[in-house]
């Protein structure tokens, strides 16, 4: 891999823009069949939360994955999150009218909710690997 992809690839402001951009356009799908702007701003609204749930979503399983230990470390914290997550994007997709809210935060929320189980378990892996 090239050093400019290598970069981009581990870019924050890339991941965060990427989140904006496919999960604001899978928003603009799900709510396609109402009359606009609803779909715009649900959107709008997806693309933003999507953009700032990726710099929590890191943050807070660094924080919750060292509270915990054995098999709570490797469940409790992508649930916090997974719980967490959901209640933001409901209680705000719902304040902003998003018609479609179960369509529009399904694939964000199975999204991030796969990267949190991964990134944790590659973390507490690499504990337990230190700890040996």
């Amino acid at each position: 891999m090239s050093a400019k992809l290598k970069g981009l690839a581990s870019s924050g402001v890339v991941h965060v823009a990427f989140a904006f951009f496919a999960m604001g356009g899978w928003a603009l799908f799900a709510n396609r069949h109402h009359p606009m702007p609803k779909p715009l701003v649900a959107g709008l609204v997806q693309g933003t939360l999507s953009a700032l749930l990726t710099l929590y979503l890191k943050t807070a399983i660094d924080a919750l994955s060292r509270r915990f230990n054995g098999a709570r470390r490797l469940v409790l914290p992508p649930l916090f999150a997974c719980l967490g997550s959901s209640a933001i994007l409901v209680a705000i997709h719902a304040a902003s009218g998003t018609p479609e809210i179960l369509k529009t935060i399904a694939l964000p929320l199975t999204v991030s909710t796969t990267y949190a189980a991964i990134y944790n378990y590659s973390i507490s892996r690499g504990e337990h690997d230190r700890d040996r």
